[in-house]
């Protein structure tokens, strides 16, 4: 089994597909041609499943950054000899820059190891193993490099270093003095054309320039934000960028699957899809510097992927195929033993099939951020808008599952009612836009009923908070959303007993807070990184700007060395948990910098800034 830190790898993303690179130099993860395709390299999840390295052959002291304004990353070895560096990016289209970054992609994994200072020994360790380690490929040297066919694709990894084979596996070693340097690049193309041609190493570099030239385009364009963790905000921004599939503009939760919420439990789903509600929240992150092409994409992608759901009285799904595909049916790799013995390790994801009604909140919320308020839409995300605050109108006194997707009975859950109000709140300002001047009274009437019934249903006098369902004492942190959302003021007494209730009850001892204190699937797991923004960000609405700062500090320390967060961290060790890297973990870092930030701008009450 694997067990490697979760905390031990960066991200590499040509926006359709990712590459997790371990600080050993190892490439551990790499799904083609999508992030949702079968794993050419599975090491994170069993330690057979295939991997690809390169390091020297001493041991080594080891650090590592992303080059500035983008994800090409750059590892550097010391060894008692010599010094080398490591460049890794995942080839972006020729030339391709700013917003039609991804357009074009290659699906080329780039890789360039230079001795910079003395000498040393490199050795490289080369062993696919496509779908999910199932294949062992038949590897076949060729002049440039070595082939390897078996499955769907045939790979080339492109290299002027001889590499001995072994079944599948090749393995080769090169002595290196400073100036030397080996480029290597893997590309795959499928089983039924003619076989992808070698990269010479000129080309290697060349497109390593270009990439890096891509991201910081990219960059520019979305570096709008100044103030607190400015650095740090760019660089999520970043990370989002790369967990989107340009092709279609859909956005998946993370580029892993099966990394789970505890060790050993069974809270190991499939991130790689599209889920309504953190594609929405995403678009709303980028949303100062999103251009209107990145906004119609998205919009467009989900109103073609739910097509005539809606129309037909069928819930939005939560969650779409990056390619807007509608079945994820959940299936279990038996074969792979899963990060640090977590098993089952799973392919698809049965919560496809959930009734979540918050997800029309979301959407609405993220369309009223990022789209003209007072502008006619183009005709296919108008009705697609409006039936969704049609929809939310329509079934807000249903019981669903959640926006932790429980698997048990469905619910009355208060964050699913508020995001109900939500989405009639921001359809009511969108009414131009969407053409239903003609349904605001209807919506203003509803929303008012969705408010009455949460304010005298939602808040537990007991407990001294809005707790997770109507009429029950248990506490959850999604609450947090209420004043973020704006439907009660920060001021309120309500909201600050419920952000006090929350930040006593929910925390652990690290400061960070849990989603709840238990559930119908796993009573153990860690605490969640989104959640501890959220309360930052709560703490921030409510004047208290020094803890918010605390609370936000203590959250972000659990980034790994290359600015990466993980979606939970384990209440005991302190570890990073869950898929990685996870992007409502960025979002929340992003949204809770700007509310402290608005915060300390704004007029503070008479005696300062509450402690």
């Amino acid at each position: 089994m694997s067990k490697r830190p979760i905390g031990d790898y960066a991200v590499l993303s040509d926006c359709r597909s990712a590459a997790l690179i371990s600080i050993a130099g190892s490439v551990d993860w790499l799904c083609l041609p999508r992030f949702d395709g079968p794993a050419v390299f599975a090491r994170l999840l069993d330690q057979d499943a295939g991997h690809w390295s390169i390091r020297p052959v001493e041991a080594a002291e080891v650090s590592r950054r992303y080059l500035p304004q983008t994800l090409v990353l750059e590892t550097t070895f010391c060894t008692p000899t010599g010094t080398a560096v490591l460049l890794d990016a995942f080839a972006l289209g020729k030339r391709e820059r700013g917003h039609a970054m991804g357009k074009s992609s290659p699906g080329v994994l780039l890789r360039q190891i230079t001795c910079t200072h003395g000498q040393l020994d490199v050795a490289v360790d080369y062993a696919p193993r496509p779908e999910f380690g199932l294949v062992q490929p038949v590897m076949a040297p060729v002049h440039g490099g070595l082939e390897a066919r078996g499955g769907a694709h045939v790979l080339m990894l492109s290299t002027s270093l001889t590499l001995q084979v072994s079944g599948s596996t090749a393995r080769g070693e090169i002595a290196l003095k400073a100036g030397d340097r080996l480029d290597l690049a893997l590309t795959a193309t499928p089983a039924w054309e003619q076989g992808p041609k070698p990269w010479p190493g000129r080309r290697v570099r060349s497109r390593l320039d270009d990439t890096a030239a891509g991201w910081r385009s990219w960059s520019a364009l979305h570096d709008a934000y100044t103030g607190p963790w400015q650095e740090q905000v760019r660089h999520s921004g970043r990370v989002l960028r790369a967990l989107t599939y340009v092709p279609s503009g859909a956005i998946v939760a993370a580029p892993t699957t099966s990394l789970p919420e505890r060790i050993g439990g069974i809270r190991n789903w499939d991130y790689r899809y599209t889920w309504v509600r953190d594609a929405s929240l995403t678009l709303q992150a980028l949303a100062t510097a999103a251009c209107k092409q990145e906004k119609g994409d998205f919009f467009t992608f989900l109103a073609q992927a739910a097509a005539t759901q809606l129309e037909r009285g069928v819930d939005l799904q939560v969650m779409y195929g990056i390619g807007g595909e509608h079945d994820l049916s959940e299936r279990v790799l038996p074969h792979l033993s899963g990060w640090r013995g977590s098993a089952p390790v799973r392919v698809g994801n049965g919560a496809w099939r959930q009734c979540q009604l918050d997800v029309y909140g979301e959407l609405l919320d993220a369309a009223h951020q990022t789209l003209p308020p007072d502008v006619p839409l183009d005709p296919p995300i108008r009705s697609f808008l409006r039936q969704c605050a049609e929809a939310a109108a329509h079934r807000w006194t249903d019981p669903d599952q959640g926006i932790w997707e429980g698997r048990g009975p469905a619910r009355h859950f208060l964050h699913s009612k508020l995001m109900c109000w939500v989405a009639l709140d921001r359809a009511i300002d969108l009414a131009p836009a969407l053409n239903a001047q003609d349904r605001v009274t209807d919506w203003q009437h509803i929303r008012e009923q969705i408010r009455e019934a949460i304010e005298n249903q939602g808040f537990n006098r007991q407990a001294r908070a809005f707790t997770q369902t109507f009429g029950s004492r248990q506490l959850d942190a999604s609450a947090l959303m209420l004043p973020l959302v704006g439907f009660l003021p920060g001021t309120d007494p309500r909201v600050r007993s419920t952000v006090e209730t929350i930040a006593r009850q929910l925390t652990d001892s690290r400061g960070l807070v849990r989603r709840y204190l238990q559930d119908d699937i796993d009573n153990d797991e860690g605490t969640f990184l989104l959640c501890t923004f959220w309360l930052a960000q709560a703490l921030a609405e409510t004047s208290q700007i020094t803890r918010a700062r605390q609370v936000f500090e203590r959250a972000l320390s659990h980034a790994n060395d290359v600015g990466l967060l993980p979606e939970e961290v384990d209440t005991r060790t302190g570890e990073a948990l869950g898929n990685f890297p996870q992007a409502f973990s960025h979002i929340g870092l992003i949204n809770a910098a700007r509310a402290i930030r608005a915060a300390e701008a704004a007029p503070q009450p008479a005696g300062g800034t509450h402690p």
